[in-house]
């Protein structure tokens, strides 16, 4: 049963913005909706990112310890463990691992990261392996298993 309270519009059928300083009558007029006076009653106002209206910035008033080194290289970590994972499930072609078969298979997350193998694990089958570096431990384990290292630059 239909309702005075009830009624809504139909879907769709009130997509019009209100249109802004186009006088009193329109309900918007005068100020816009800005307020009166400051930056944003201007018109080209564009706010800069943490700007706190004169007061310091909350990023200036804390304080800053620490060293940030912007020459950092980080890379993406495979294990040894993780190489004899991949050649158990028959995931390695041949016996070659190098950082596009790795980022293929989906052990590495990036192509771009530069790879680092580490020596966590037991390493038994015999690969050729090329990343951008090794752990000392790691080298061993693939030189153990008869496989051979190579470094990529």
């Amino acid at each position: 049963m239909k309702h005075i309270g009830n009624l809504r519009y139909a879907a769709g059928s009130r997509t019009r913005k209100k249109r802004l300083g186009r006088g009193q009558g329109s309900g918007r007029g005068g100020t816009s909706t800005r307020g009166h006076k400051g930056h944003a009653s201007r018109s080209g106002f564009n706010q800069i990112r943490n700007f706190e209206g004169g007061q310091m910035p909350l990023n200036r008033r804390i304080p800053k310890f620490g060293f940030f080194n912007p020459f950092r290289v980080e890379y993406q970590v495979v294990n040894v463990s993780r190489l004899q994972e991949l050649a158990d499930g028959g995931k390695l072609e041949g016996n070659e691992v190098n950082a596009e078969s790795l980022y293929a298979i989906g052990a590495v997350a990036k192509r771009s990261m530069p790879i680092k193998i580490l020596g966590e694990g037991e390493l038994t089958v015999a690969l050729k392996v090329s990343a951008h570096k090794f752990s000392g431990s790691a080298k061993a384990k693939i030189e153990s298993a008869g496989g051979s290292v190579s470094v990529n630059e």
